[in-house]
């Protein structure tokens, strides 16, 4: 499990990521672009991940992270329930949404290539 707390300063660790309000949410963006949004009434976060990524991050247990339904989905967004997601998953999902977003001299700092 992974509280909202530890996300947020996870989130946060980033560089140049700025948390802002979106909607009834809170979004984690790099340079305007939003790479994590949380959900914390239903203790839920969505990042951004190519479909090779979300695909991987998705068979490990789909009730544990898989893709947002419809449309959203199919560009990548995929949600992670925070209940049942370990912190070793969560850092490398964060760090994989983060890289699929942030321009390429900031992701470089982050990617495991």
């Amino acid at each position: 499990m992974v509280s909202i707390a530890t996300f947020r300063k996870l989130a946060s660790s980033f560089d140049e990521v700025e948390e802002a309000p979106h909607f009834e949410k809170t979004s984690f963006r790099v340079k305007k672009k939003i790479f994590a949004t949380l959900d914390i009434k239903n203790q839920r976060a969505c990042l951004k991940f190519s479909l090779v990524d979300q695909s991987a991050f998705s068979a490990f247990d789909k009730t544990v992270i898989y893709p947002v339904p419809g449309a959203w989905g199919k560009h990548g967004y995929t949600y992670v329930e925070l209940k049942k997601v370990r912190k070793e998953t969560i850092v490398d999902a964060l760090t994989t949404s983060y890289c699929e977003v942030a321009p390429k001299k900031l992701a470089a700092k982050y990617r495991r290539d």
